[in-house]
């Protein structure tokens, strides 16, 4: 696996001084995913958590919808320079009843760190239909646990910690205990690398758990919440327009601007007692 940090020298300007000094650095390195042998994507990604960054991605994009949809995930022998192993290559063999995507219809399959939804065909092409839909969930959790899940995120934020470069994202359960944490360079990575998390330990849909993302609700990372059945999204910073639509139409409670105690429920506020 690739290095998530790096040491580089920065010249550091006061109004008084010019000092040399190391500095750490997240790394930022591309990720291509393959599915049954053939190039579907190019992620940016910080290294670590790759398989489940891959699964996640799958399920919240809707080419699979479980665990068994996939034989297995590994990385591509002879991809590199010299024939070399990678490990900045991944394919992915799916079961034999799941259908390989036709990445010329519905995507232009590149994604940044800064906006995975850039590259979408068309906005239509990103309103997938769920199986996991978290309309019908019962969850509920105490407005006072989720005021509290962003101090317990960036306790365990260990690389942002020392760099202060990625974002995180974390899935709770409705006590506020938290069950997996993940950071990335790209926010919609780090969602993945949760889901695909919960993929491998078969608890897709997530029924009766809270996701947090370290900044804004953006449309995107709201669908892939969707997408694994997540009632209760919850942001540090702002909503998209079209993050509450989706939100609003899915039946999934959004929670942005958690700051405090303070927060504004967007819709589904029912599961806010």
């Amino acid at each position: 696996m690739g290095r998530v940090t790096t040491r580089v020298r920065v010249q550091h300007v006061t109004a008084d001084q010019a000092v040399a000094r190391p500095e750490t650095l997240a790394v930022e390195e591309p990720l291509e995913i393959r599915v049954n042998g053939t190039p579907l994507t190019v992620t940016m990604r910080t290294p670590g958590s790759d398989v489940e960054l891959a699964q996640g991605f799958l399920l919240t994009e809707g080419l699979i919808a479980g665990r068994a949809d996939i034989v297995c995930v590994q990385y591509c022998s002879g991809a590199g320079p010299d024939g070399l192993n990678t490990y900045n290559v991944l394919d992915v063999t799916l079961a034999g009843d799941v259908p390989t995507p036709d990445v010329d219809v519905t995507r232009n399959f590149y994604t940044t760190s800064s906006c995975g939804v850039c590259g979408k065909a068309s906005l239509d092409a990103v309103r997938l239909s769920s199986k996991h839909g978290p309309g019908d969930d019962p969850a509920t959790v105490a407005a006072e646990t989720i005021a509290a899940l962003p101090d317990k995120l960036r306790r365990r934020q260990k690389v942002f910690a020392a760099t202060g470069g990625l974002h995180g994202a974390a899935l709770f359960d409705t006590d506020g205990e938290p069950l997996v944490v993940r950071e990335d360079i790209g926010r919609h990575n780090a969602v993945d690398k949760v889901i695909g998390w919960a993929l491998e330990s078969d608890r897709i849909p997530l029924a009766g758990t809270v996701l947090l993302v370290s900044g804004r609700a953006s449309f995107e990372l709201t669908q892939k919440a969707v997408m694994a059945g997540i009632p209760v999204l919850a942001a540090v910073s702002a909503p998209s327009s079209l993050a509450v639509d989706l939100a609003s139409q899915s039946g999934l409670t959004l929670v942005a601007f958690l700051r405090g105690e303070s927060m504004n429920v967007y819709s589904r506020p029912d599961r806010i007692v």
